[in-house]
């Protein structure tokens, strides 16, 4: 019995120990405080202006802009329209100005799209007309092809050939298509050479200009019922 409570009374004691080590190595350990994430602000817009209402006190009458009345129209005044002028050469749709040698404005993509074709451009041009043709070319279409590259440097080539004549561009930029569409405008003599569907829209609401393009490896025209050489479509 002895030999028990002395075994007993050494294990408490041990417990006491161990407790009273832990209680004394927690209070002495420093804390570690973990620093605390920093919160992005959003960032500062201008601020805008803050306006008046139209309903302050502030703003007099004065101030005030009138409201606009609609103006009264006399009954008794003729009113003008300005009908678009088309050119003397036209009878009725027919253009008189169009005749052999025809001269043909060629649009850039119309040289590549030859050379694709394997065909020559004025050869081409004589067996549709069956008439002598002298192409045209803008200097708006020559910067056009040094801007594709070297991909298009046969059809360069081809464009400064000097049996093609060349034309000076007073307008600014390289854009060949209104360059095109106003030439027509002005001088009816001109046949367009392109294979683009929106120069085409675009010359078609222009009356007595025909439109030259390639089909089926030929050339074709449209709008000129005397081209005997074209491929009926």
């Amino acid at each position: 019995l002895g030999h028990a409570l002395f075994l007993f009374r050494r294990h408490t004691c041990v417990l006491e120990i161990s407790l009273l080590l832990f209680a004394v190595s927690s209070f002495c350990t420093p804390q570690i405080i973990m620093p605390k994430a920093k919160i992005k602000r959003g960032q500062k817009f201008a601020q805008m202006k803050r306006m008046i209402s139209l309903r302050d006190p502030r703003l007099q009458d004065k101030d005030r802009l009138p409201p606009k009345r609609p103006k009264k129209e006399d009954p008794h005044t003729v009113k003008v329209t300005e009908a678009p002028q088309y050119s003397s050469a036209l009878f009725f749709k027919y253009n008189t100005q169009l005749g052999p040698p025809f001269r043909i404005l060629i649009d850039t993509n119309f040289v590549n799209f030859a050379i694709k074709n394997k065909l020559d451009v004025i050869q081409s041009m004589m067996d549709c007309l069956y008439a002598k043709c002298i192409p045209y070319v803008t200097d708006c279409v020559i910067g056009e092809l040094e801007k594709l590259g070297s991909k298009y440097r046969v059809a360069l080539r081809i464009a400064k050939d000097p049996r093609f004549v060349r034309l000076p561009c007073v307008h600014t930029g390289t854009y060949a298509d209104d360059c095109l569409v106003q030439r027509v405008m002005q001088h009816k003599c001109y046949i367009v050479a392109t294979c683009d569907k929106d120069l085409k829209r675009r010359i078609r609401k222009i009356p007595g200009v025909p439109i030259m393009y390639i089909y089926q490896r030929r050339f074709s025209i449209e709008r000129m019922p005397d081209a005997y050489g074209a491929p009926k479509m």
